[in-house]
Formats: C-alpha cells, sequence, structure tokens
C-alpha cells in the first residue's frame, strides 16, 4: 500500500504535462457539434450570465488559462469560489484582505509546498477572486492512504450515494478512463494501478461538486469553479456528480485548449498557444 501511494505522488507531478501530448486528436472529434469557441474571456463571461455554477477549467502551468480566468471571474463577479488546490481549512483562512496580496496569500497558503505550478501563475485569479466566499475541494495528499484503505465511497462520507460515488461506472467508462490514465503516464502504470487511479479522480470530482454544492446552498451563487480540465468535462467531471446531488443545477462548463488540443466535452473553449514543456515522459523514465 506505501508503495502504491508513493507511486502516485510521483505520477501526479507529471501527470497533467503528460496527458497534452495524447489529447490532440481527441480535440477534432465529432466536428461541428462541440463546444463553442468564446472570442474572449469577457465573451465567455456573457454567455455565463444566468448559470448557478460556471467552471472554468485550465492547463495547470498555463498563464494565459489563469489570466482568462482572472478575467472572467471580474466580470461574474461570483458570490462563491471553489478550488481544486486548497482544503476548507485553507480557504477558511483566506480574507479579502490576504487575497489582496500575493506574498500573503502564497504564504498563508504555504503554496511552495503544495505542488502546483509557481504562484504567480495564480496570483492573478486569486485576486480577482477576493470579493467572493472561498471554499477549498482538494483531498489531500496525506490522505490518499486511507481513501485507498476504505474505499472512496467510504472515505468521501455519508453523501456518497446522493453524488452517486457508490455506483461503480459502467464497463466501457471504465476501460476507457483506465485506458486514458495509462496513456497519461506515458503507459508506465501497473495496470493494477489504474483502477485506483480513476477511483481517485471520481473522488475528486465528487469533492469538487460537494463543495460546490454547498457553496451554492450558502451564498445562492453564482458559484465558480476553478479547476483542471479533467475535471471540468461535462461527460465525465465535477458536473456528472453535481447533477446527481442537485438535479436541475444550471451548469456552465468551459475547458481551455491549447493549440486546438482537449479532450472531453465542455460548453465553451477558450484556446490559448501551448507552453513549452520538457518531455513529460522522463519523469516515469527515472528512478
Amino acid at each position: 500500500m506505501r508503495k502504491s501511494i508513493l507511486f502516485i505522488r510521483k505520477a501526479a507531478v507529471a501527470c497533467a504535462a503528460a496527458a497534452l501530448v495524447f489529447t490532440r486528436v481527441a480535440a477534432a472529434a465529432d466536428a461541428g457539434a462541440g463546444p463553442e469557441f468564446a472570442v474572449s474571456p469577457q465573451a465567455a463571461a456573457s454567455l455565463a450570465k444566468g448559470a448557478d455554477v460556471v467552471i472554468l477549467g485550465e492547463v495547470h502551468d498555463n498563464a494565459r488559462h489563469h489570466l482568462n480566468q482572472a478575467e472572467i471571474l471580474s466580470h461574474i463577479a461570483p458570490r462563491a469560489v471553489v478550488w481544486e488546490m486548497i482544503t476548507q481549512e485553507q480557504a477558511d483562512a483566506l480574507t479579502s484582505d490576504i487575497l489582496g496580496s500575493a506574498e500573503a496569500t502564497a504564504k498563508i497558503l504555504d503554496w511552495s509546498s503544495s505542488g502546483w505550478p509557481a504562484f504567480d501563475l495564480y496570483a492573478p485569479v486569486f485576486a480577482a477572486a477576493a470579493p467572493a466566499e472561498q471554499y477549498g475541494a482538494l483531498v489531500p495528499r496525506s490522505e490518499a492512504r486511507s481513501a485507498l484503505e476504505q474505499g472512496v465511497a467510504d472515505f468521501f462520507g455519508a453523501r456518497a450515494a446522493a453524488f452517486g460515488l457508490d455506483q461503480p461506472l459502467p464497463d466501457a467508462e471504465q476501460s476507457a478512463r483506465e485506458a486514458d490514465q495509462m496513456a497519461n503516464h506515458c503507459n508506465a502504470m501497473p495496470e493494477e494501478m489504474l483502477p485506483v487511479l480513476v477511483d481517485f479522480q471520481r473522488l475528486r470530482d465528487a469533492a469538487l461538486a460537494a463543495a460546490a454544492d454547498r457553496a451554492l446552498k450558502e451564498t445562492g451563487g453564482p458559484v465558480v469553479v476553478i479547476t483542471g480540465n479533467g475535471h471540468a468535462r461535462l461527460d465525465r467531471g465535477l458536473a456528472v456528480y453535481l447533477a446527481k446531488a442537485r438535479p436541475g443545477v444550471d451548469v456552465l462548463s468551459l475547458g481551455q485548449s491549447e493549440g486546438g488540443a482537449i479532450s472531453g466535452d465542455f460548453d465553451l473553449l477558450l484556446d490559448s498557444p501551448a507552453v513549452e514543456r520538457p518531455d513529460p515522459c522522463l519523469a516515469f523514465k527515472k528512478g
């Protein structure tokens, strides 16, 4: 079990970047029936008006994506913002004054130890979110072992059934997700780990959905969710779990592609140039 958790931690560092290598073909799938491309963040914000929950996807290390998120936040002016990157305890420590200072925000979040890309990338998004209530949805790495031992539904708790986390995926979807995880991890992942990675993805989706549900209940919305493109997908991500717990909720999801490359279903897309990165698969060839 300890070896499995250490492998997950190592793989997570390279996973997001590696996924980009394998998404270019999927971006052109079902051409003509896909999401609408927004010409600007302002246009995207205008199209998102009226939604209860607006999910703003990203590639974590793309600075342009974060600038787009910040601009959209400023136009929407949500009552609540949900973050994939921080816990609820961390979110509770954020005040508007703290969020007005990038240095103070990074310090209170201990961002340098978080494993996320440099805080400079996220600083505009946190600043734009300052007027809103803050909610965290991060499942800490320190809780990975407990989640693995208990099973993600038991770990999630009493509302697992409400979000559909207690139900297995259909066989075809489970197989497709495991294949995606293998590709995203450069075909270097032991096969027995693939169901674990799929379960973790579902747990994180459900955690984001639960945070968005609570934020909507407590503030009345609109709620903006800041998260990676994988969790922002309408066909697999947090919107699936939120719809089970809160039928009729109006969700709009924006994906952010790089040079047209993205996987999954979204309502809107914003495209930006790709970031130059080293070969992400090198991380799996070391050690």
